[in-house]
């Protein structure tokens, strides 16, 4: 259980950079501007929100695809 829920957050990790990088290149140029902007709205949970979002769609598919997968292997056998 705990490797699972390691993997997840890892994941989740992952995705959560990978947004943020996308939708907010200068974090690499100017990450105190980015957080001071964070700051002056009130905006901290947003990012979090958005990757859970995304990260539920990549799980659907994930499941989809694992389930695909179980199935042609068990026929295989």
């Amino acid at each position: 259980m705990i490797k699972i829920l390691r993997k997840e957050l890892i994941i989740y990790t992952a995705l959560l950079t990978v947004l943020i990088l996308l939708m907010h290149p200068d974090m690499l140029s100017e990450p105190t501007a980015r957080l001071g902007l964070m700051q002056e709205h009130s905006n901290y949970i947003h990012p979090l929100l958005y990757t859970f979002f995304i990260y539920l769609i990549v799980f659907f598919f994930r499941a989809v695809f694992g389930f695909v997968m179980n199935f042609f292997n068990k026929k295989g056998k």
